[in-house]
């Protein structure tokens, strides 16, 4: 089968065709949001292949090993071996996306080097393959790694992107996602994701006495690290706006506390103490105040502090419950939920406190409210014979329900505002608590690997 051209309707203006670069290649750069009209349009995004794929099927790529420059020995391993490592990772997360069916390289003939920037388009297109992604590994005399990555239509022959990663061997992954980034984003026109992190509580032991630690990973489950030793628990992380340090709650001898975690340092520093909190703490979008939720005198409203500490300034103040406080990406507005009505439901305030609206009114009970960073949703937790994933517009309207299972609650955004990221309970004791995807449709749903149970996922923003 002939592969169908791709179309550009999607797609940013193609780049000219040159040489391998043989200094080091340039630098990636993100992609710009998507219009408002792009975001309307997110739920029902396919990628667009002209005559070649219809509404809900997916993209067929090929992403053959990556060939090196030369066979070197580096602190990540040899540069061939990495180079099947990469198109692994490229080709893993363009089938985790849903959009796309790749043919991986234990599929396909490798290429030699001289193919990268001339491909044998007769070849791939044998394949039926209708895209083509191929890249190049290089071991540089400083001891980084430059990694190639260039995206082609198979049919019409044209080259569609193309960028170079120069990264330290230990960051060696990161370019395989930002490679896969690169080639998700030319074709989709959405923002990328793949190169991003989830934080989350790493939990094991029997439900009555978990031991909750804290943990980092990438979006894909490698690079696992704990953060936290579980002498206490923790609960409720969330990334700080410039991904380098965590908030988070934690029960240091009994007394529920807010507490900022260093990665780099792995230093924590105390917020505020002895507090009561329900939900997680939660940086403003400029990163210079966390809100939490604080109870006092038998009510509990939604406060606000500096990100540095001190005094706490109150933002509800109506009898009942208000918890689970989110920034709108702007910072203007934030989204929580509350009981003032008789049940949980989702509210909406200005930054400052004013204005509070109920914009949820469907059957049941709503719960942990985050707004999408591209501000054009809100996702919570519904609670009516089970607990499910659902997304509605600011204003309240569209609802609509991304899960089906017995508990899954606790939703966290991808970069791009595309996929959610949850947990999943299992029934009864013995139940497990697992990490969990959906993107936007609601189809395409896959379970994070983890060490351990996991609960309360956190999704970090773009890494630069």
């Amino acid at each position: 089968m002939i592969a169908a051209p791709l179309s550009l309707a999607l797609l940013l203006a193609g780049s000219a065709s040159a040489p391998v670069p043989q200094e080091a290649a340039p630098a990636p750069s993100q992609a710009a949001p998507p219009s408002p009209a792009a975001a309307a349009q997110a739920e029902e995004l396919v990628v667009d292949v002209e005559g070649g794929v219809q509404p809900g099927e997916q993209l067929s790529i090929a992403v053959p090993v990556m060939p090196a420059v030369s066979v070197q020995q580096t602190a990540a391993g040899s540069t061939d071996a990495l180079g099947r490592q990469l198109a692994d990772i490229v080709a893993g997360d363009l089938r985790n996306s849903g959009l796309f069916t790749p043919l991986g390289a234990g599929q396909l003939r490798s290429p030699g080097f001289p193919e990268v920037t001339a491909p044998a388009y007769d070849h791939w297109a044998g394949t039926g393959a209708q895209a083509l992604v191929q890249g190049y590994v290089r071991a540089n005399g400083d001891g980084t790694l430059t990694v190639g990555c260039y995206l082609y239509d198979v049919s019409s022959r044209a080259e569609l992107a193309r960028q170079g990663f120069v990264v330290p061997p230990s960051d060696w992954r990161r370019a395989g996602h930002k490679c896969a980034d690169t080639v998700y984003a030319r074709l989709t026109g959405e923002g990328p994701y793949f190169d991003s992190r989830v934080v989350y509580v790493s939990e094991t032991g029997p439900k009555g006495r978990r031991v909750k630690r804290l943990a980092i990973m990438d979006q894909d489950g490698a690079n696992h690290r704990f953060l936290t030793n579980g002498q206490s628990i923790v609960l409720t992380p969330r990334f700080a706006p410039n991904q380098q340090s965590i908030v988070y709650m934690s029960y240091v001898g009994d007394r529920p506390s807010i507490y900022v975690y260093d990665i780099g340092s792995g230093r924590q520093r105390l917020v505020a103490s002895n507090v009561s909190l329900s939900f997680a703490p939660r940086f403003s979008p400029d990163g210079r105040s966390i809100l939490f939720s604080m109870a006092q005198a038998g009510n509990t409203d939604i406060y606000r502090v500096s990100a540095q500490g001190g005094t706490p300034q109150r933002l509800t103040n109506s009898p009942g419950i208000d918890t689970g406080g989110s920034y709108s990406p702007d910072g203007s507005r934030i989204v929580f939920e509350s009981d003032r009505s008789g049940g949980q439901q989702i509210y909406v305030m200005n930054a400052d406190g004013s204005n509070q609206q109920r914009i949820s009114f469907g059957g049941g009970r709503y719960a942990t409210p985050v707004w999408s960073p591209r501000g054009d949703l809100i996702a919570f937790t519904r609670i009516s014979g089970g607990f499910r994933i659902g997304t509605m517009s600011p204003s309240g309207s569209g609802e609509k329900l991304l899960t089906d299972d017995w508990h899954d609650e606790g939703p966290s955004w991808s970069p791009n505002g595309r996929v959610i990221t949850f947990h999943r309970s299992g029934r009864g004791a013995a139940g497990k608590a697992d990490l969990w995807m959906v993107d936007l449709t609601g189809v395409n749903e896959r379970r994070i690997p983890t060490p351990l149970d996991g609960s309360d996922p956190a999704w970090g923003p773009l890494r630069p």
